[in-house]
């Protein structure tokens, strides 16, 4: 779907307009190397800030368990019924 995005900008970098005013022409020419080129440079830096956005996600994830640590619950639940509420000593 982004790629849609892209696309025009690749193709406008990738173009040579003439404009002849004495003719009342406009010459548009397509250079498919530039296109290629400008398509590799995109894909590029495209893999580059992925990777600088995982580098960021993963020291982040270390200092998050640096700060917080090792973390041990200990949850002990016991439940009175009604008919134990009068009887503290009672078995479990």
């Amino acid at each position: 779907m982004r790629i849609i995005f892209t696309f025009p900008l690749l193709m406008v970098g990738a173009c040579n307009v003439d404009n002849d005013a004495a003719n009342d022409q406009v010459r548009v020419e397509y250079d498919q190397k530039r296109i290629e080129r400008a398509a590799a440079a995109t894909a590029r830096t495209a893999k580059e800030v992925s990777s600088g956005v995982g580098n960021v996600a993963v020291s982040t994830g270390r200092a998050i368990k640096n700060e917080v640590g090792e973390i041990d619950v200990d949850v002990d639940v016991r439940r009175k019924r009604a008919e134990e509420a009068g009887n503290e000593a009672g078995t479990r």
